[in-house]
């Protein structure tokens, strides 16, 4: 079949055969397809979708298209979180150590930004000399001795994904449900975990803004993983405003650290808890050895360990700006995807494949949704590059946050991240608030609630 009756099928809402599919993708990554050729048919997919064996197909050739790791042998199980990417989220950085120090490994093949949402590897490389660019052998020992390690899509591991991910971003396929559900599995069976928690986000800040579109990703995304023989649960969580308070790689390292030891924000908390199995690591936050782990996986992926004694190592804008509010009132309004695209304008992530993200920019919010606020509160730290970046980001959180005189009602309030009363000063010993974020929980058995 020729690639552009091949492209032509697909747009008119065709199933593919197999040998079709795989001969393509494998024609691709040989550069006989071009990617202006490949960016058609991913937009094609993202209109009319995937049957399950084209998304079966696909998912296998991304898998096959690299080398597969395995780490079945004598150790503990191997097992990975995934989010499908939201404003905020840092919870990567830190349940990967403490769930090392439970005693499981966790090799984790991380992503960068896509659109709005920041990426782990970008957070993780806001660590002075973090490496993410290992070779697998490295990877692979880094694992056995710490327990945990990430890396990025490699020429080894994935290498059609790390292309379709690139074409996606800028092409404006990223909310396609086969096109992610194919991406996540394949690098999580590739990587060789035999268990995998997932968390759905939905909200505005989310991909899947619409929470039976979450569920629908998270069901496609648990029964693809089942297919490959991986053991998964999902968590649908909400994203409807920022998770934690920093927005920005250096930014949300810094939280991710304060988590590990001990303290951060309530939501972040409570999300990460409960894809950690909070019973069984919940003390570990309170002792700092998690943090411990963190700094070995630090220093062997070549960054500076020191930055979890002294978070002021990571890289800080030169320019730090207050945005204080323009009237008294409550907060009624934190748009996450405004919030996050205002971080991409400054820096933080890419609108083109070749972009380069600048660590230290992003913001600091010092409110939460529902806070009451007087007129010129301190409502959000930017931090950004120059002062005519500066200026723009004020704009956008114009924007993005409201101020309302009249108060958020019942309805309005439930399924949203605590006050800022809930969250300061965070204390160890003190459970996180239940049920702000937590939405569903998927299983191969159906859906229930979290």
């Amino acid at each position: 079949m020729l690639v552009s009756e091949l492209i032509q099928r697909k747009r008119d809402g065709g199933v593919l055969a197999a040998s079709d599919l795989q001969a393509f993708f494998q024609s691709y990554m040989q550069d006989r397809v071009a990617d202006y050729q490949m960016s058609a048919f991913l937009m094609a997919v993202f209109f009319r979708g995937l049957d399950p064996s084209e998304l079966a197909t696909l998912t296998r050739t991304i898998i096959e298209s690299g080398r597969q790791l395995d780490f079945s042998g004598d150790g503990p199980p191997a097992v990975d979180k995934h989010s499908t990417g939201g404003v905020g989220d840092k919870v990567s950085l830190i349940l990967a150590p403490l769930v090392a120090e439970a005693g499981l490994r966790v090799p984790m093949i991380s992503g960068r930004g896509l659109g709005h949402t920041g990426g782990t590897l970008d957070k993780y490389e806001s660590i002075p000399g973090f490496r993410t660019a290992l070779e697998l052998n490295e990877f692979e020992a880094i694992v056995a001795d710490v327990g945990c390690a990430v890396i990025g899509q490699t020429p080894e591991i994935t290498p059609l994904d790390g292309r379709l991910y690139a074409l996606r971003d800028v092409t404006g396929t990223v909310k396609s449900v086969p096109l992610i559900a194919s991406s996540i599995i394949s690098k999580k069976v590739a990587e060789g975990v035999e268990a995998l928690v997932l968390d759905v986000k939905c909200g505005r800040g989310a991909f899947m803004q619409d929470e039976a579109e979450a569920l629908e990703l998270g069901r496609v995304l648990v029964d693809l993983a089942a297919s490959e023989g991986v053991r998964a649960t999902g968590l649908v969580t909400d994203m409807e405003t920022p998770l934690g308070r920093t927005i920005g790689n250096a930014l949300e390292a810094k939280e991710a650290i304060e988590c590990l030891l001990g303290g951060g924000p309530t939501d972040l908390r409570e999300v990460t808890l409960a894809l950690s199995a909070e019973l069984l690591v919940s003390a570990l936050l309170a002792d700092g050895s998690a943090a411990e782990r963190f700094i070995r996986q630090v220093e062997r992926q070549g960054g500076d360990p020191r930055v979890v004694a002294d978070p002021d190592r990571l890289p800080v804008a030169p320019v730090q700006r207050e945005y204080r509010a323009r009237q008294a009132g409550t907060i009624t309004r934190l748009d996450a995807r405004e919030l996050g695209l205002a971080a991409v304008e400054l820096g933080a992530g890419r609108t083109r494949v070749e972009d380069e993200v600048d660590p230290r920019v992003g913001f600091v919010l010092e409110v939460c949704l529902s806070d009451p606020v007087e007129q010129g509160d301190l409502i959000a730290m930017i931090h950004a590059a120059d002062e005519a970046s500066a200026g723009l980001a004020a704009d956008r959180l114009a924007r993005a946050i409201s101020i309302s005189e009249k108060p958020l009602s019942a309805e309005q309030r439930s399924g949203v991240s605590p006050t800022t009363a809930d969250r300061a000063p965070p204390v160890a010993a003190r459970p996180p608030a239940r049920h702000t974020r937590l939405l569903q929980r998927i299983t191969p058995q159906g859906v229930e609630p979290a």
